[in-house]
């Protein structure tokens, strides 16, 4: 059977009709404008926001609070099941029930709720906790909220409501406690749900955010408030905490291999089984921050305490009877202070170093200003200080009364030294590299002879100082004396009183000293010249590649080629 045939290509002849006659065309339907009512799509992502924001704080706070309930509901239950007696099974839910209320008082002392339990109240808060808590709060509101405003106050104040609830419902934190859990879960809310929204693809970034603070700051007060200099120092200041975080990490370390032996022989004296372990695990991991931030402290000098008269420090070791933890045991012995640990808080001067090399390769030197320098030191100083005073306060506290009610470092005293120590190895480089730059475009001298001739030495004429002869001879009425050019600081030689500068400034083979040339060709300082050294005109720090050639100098005038292409010819001023 033949296929049918396909459709004609062929062109049509001209003047076939291809479209419908006009009268069989069907009547268009004259135009309304309708009124439609606006649809709620406004109101519905604004609740679809606040509902994520909801649900991502919710789900943050029942996974961190079941981390640390579960092990110990299990370890409990594991370890008075061969104990338990058929009389102690009516007993057994309101066991199970101090447990889990342990468990939430633990979780709340993680945020900053003292524990209070048996008239013995605990301040000392495990960070490890905090940080879980951070964590999941991060991650569900990455996963789950919304990029936007309504999304973040929505899961934080559901955060701040749930800890509340925990905290009225676990009966640990009695008194005035409890008015600290709203404020904790406010903290602790806002930051990881801040976090995990900004982390999300269709949120703006952090460049994008500082930009529009800028502008909004710029316009409410006129002024910036955030100069880009001090930006670039806090950059510089979170590459010191990064550095310092890190050789914390590296000494704890240390600690924890050296100590091994004593740590071992707690866990085998406890023997708490595989249900205590697990528990003595959690705890361990719940204060390695701490650990962590005394080691910190202990670089810098101060060193910290873990009881009343204790004191461990790289210039000695003051000890005493510990709480049976393994984790204490890493604790530095008396072997670690030696001459060698006495140099410790040379490494903290050297992130400050790191710090500042990492700043001025961002920076033009040719560009930067003496308060450049500053702002920046300023920012590297900044952001450890502020660091180390709120992990040192957050680190320390009390585990009970007695000798257990000092533990940790002293924020003041740690934050003060460690910003000194930073601020100074960050100073030593930033301002040899700006003497440097200085020196090497004769900025000194140049400054010097513009402040000997500042507008208060001018003439009643408007001449900046006076004749040299003048100068040297004695100012006439009503002119001032010009100490530049009396000094030599000009490039002239001083005069010496024995008449051998009436020659003008001649050099000793009789040619005029080119030095000596004034104008604007000439480039002097107090005729208008490029103002090489003048830094409060100077611009404000340039960022671009440590490795690109900075150009010419941007302060040289094209007069001033032009005068250099004269001396070269010799038909410049004075030849």
């Amino acid at each position: 059977m033949s296929a049918p045939p396909r459709p004609s290509t062929a062109t049509r002849s001209a003047g076939t009709r291809t479209t419908r006659p006009a009268g069989n065309r069907p009547a268009a339907r004259r135009g309304r404008v309708v009124e439609q009512e606006p649809a709620p799509e406004q109101a519905s992502s604004a609740l679809a926001h606040v509902v994520a924001g909801v649900l991502a704080a919710a789900q943050a706070l029942v996974l961190s609070l079941a981390v640390v309930v579960l092990p110990a509901v299990v370890a409990f239950l594991v370890g008075n099941a061969a104990l338990a007696a058929p009389s102690d099974a009516a007993d057994g839910g309101t066991q199970v029930r101090s447990a889990i209320d342990v468990a939430a008082g633990l979780w709340l002392l993680g945020h900053g709720v003292p524990l209070t339990a048996d008239d013995v109240t605990v301040t000392l808060a495990p960070l490890g906790i905090a940080a879980l808590a951070l964590f999941t709060t991060y991650a569900c509101a990455k996963r789950f909220a919304a990029a936007s405003v309504r999304a973040w106050a929505a899961g934080t104040v559901t955060y701040a409501l749930g800890t509340t609830a925990v905290a009225v419902l676990a009966g640990s934190a009695p008194g005035w406690s409890l008015a600290l859990a709203p404020v904790a879960g406010l903290v602790m809310g806002g930051l990881g749900t801040g976090l995990g929204i900004l982390a999300r693809p269709d949120a703006p970034s952090a460049a994008e955010i500082g930009e529009g603070a800028e502008t909004l700051a710029r316009r409410l007060t006129g002024v910036d408030l955030v100069p880009a200099t001090l930006r670039l120092g806090l950059r510089g200041g979170a590459v010191v905490v990064a550095l310092l975080v890190g050789g914390a990490a590296l000494l704890v370390a240390a600690w924890a291999l050296a100590g091994r032996a004593t740590s071992s022989d707690i866990v085998t004296s406890l023997e708490p089984g595989w249900t205590g372990g697990i528990v003595f695990a959690v705890a361990q991991l719940a204060l390695l921050p701490n650990l962590l931030l005394w080691a910190l402290a202990w670089l810098a000098g101060p060193g910290f305490a873990v009881g009343e008269g204790t004191s461990f420090t790289p210039f000695g070791t003051v000890s005493g009877p510990l709480p049976a933890v393994p984790l204490l045991g890493s604790l530095p012995g008396e072997d670690w202070a030696n001459p060698v640990s006495a140099w410790s808080p040379a490494l903290v001067v050297a992130c400050g170093v790191a710090a500042a090399v990492f700043a001025w390769r961002r920076l033009e030197p040719s560009l930067v200003r003496w308060a450049d320098v500053g702002w920046v030191l300023g920012g590297i100083v900044l952001v450890p200080g502020v660091f180390v005073l709120l992990g040192q306060w957050a680190a320390a506290g009390a585990v009970g009364p007695g000798r257990l009610s000092e533990i940790g470092a002293q924020p003041l005293v740690t934050a003060g030294l460690v910003a000194a120590e930073v601020g100074g190895g960050a100073a030593a480089v930033l301002l040899g590299a700006k003497l440097d730059v200085v020196a090497r475009r004769g900025e000194i001298g140049e400054d010097l002879v513009a402040w000997l001739r500042r507008p208060g030495a001018v003439g009643g004429d408007g001449s900046v100082g006076g004749d040299r002869d003048e100068a040297a001879g004695g100012a006439a009425d009503g002119e001032v004396r010009d100490l530049a050019a009396e000094l030599g600081f000009d490039g002239s030689p001083a005069s010496d009183g024995d008449g051998d500068d009436g020659d003008g400034g001649a050099t000793s083979d009789g040619d005029p000293d080119p030095r000596d040339a004034v104008g604007p060709d000439a480039g002097s300082p107090g005729e208008g010249a490029g103002p090489a050294g003048d830094w409060a005109r100077t611009q404000a720090y340039a960022v671009s590649d440590p490795d690109s050639d900075p150009g010419p100098d941007p302060w040289r005038k094209p007069s001033d080629v032009g005068a250099d292409a004269d001396d070269a010819r010799g038909t410049g001023p004075g030849k």
